[in-house]
């Protein structure tokens, strides 16, 4: 299966948050949206970074509170991984595993945002797979009787 397939699922509607934004507003952004990450864009297609609820923490941990005065490109990763529709989804779960990230961006040939990726979309449709592959085991073994 390919990414695709989770976008065509959940949708490709992404939070963005521009670079100029307070840490504060990405936070209560984040909140109202029942989200822990936001894209980081100035016009919701060109990716800048990505700020996410652990990155925002790391950066209080570090520098204190007053960090939520800073703007969201002083804590934000700038060097963002990314993925494609067509990458398999096996491919960008290991990517997140071992690059210990939790979103990826997905972007069309361009380069632009076209979606975002969560582990936790990535590990229900794992979960799906495998209710489907039980199903369809279940189906086979009882047409061999």
């Amino acid at each position: 299966m390919d990414i695709r397939h989770i976008l065509a699922r959940k949708g490709n509607t992404v939070q963005t948050i521009g670079p100029r934004v307070t840490v504060a507003e990405a936070v209560e952004r984040m909140c109202e949206a029942g989200i822990s990450a936001l894209v980081v864009s100035e016009d919701g297609a060109t990716i800048s970074g990505i700020i996410s609820d652990r990155g925002i923490i790391r950066a209080i941990a570090s520098a204190g509170t007053d960090v939520m005065k800073d703007r969201v490109a002083s804590v934000m990763t700038a060097d963002v991984i990314t993925c494609t529709p067509p990458d398999t989804i096996e491919g960008v779960m290991q990517v997140m595993t071992d690059r210990r990230i939790r979103h990826i961006p997905v972007v069309d040939e361009a380069g632009l945002l076209i979606g975002l990726v969560s582990i936790g979309d990535a590990v229900k449709n794992r979960l799906d797979e495998l209710a489907d592959e039980t199903v369809a085991m279940r189906e086979y073994i009882a047409g061999a009787h």
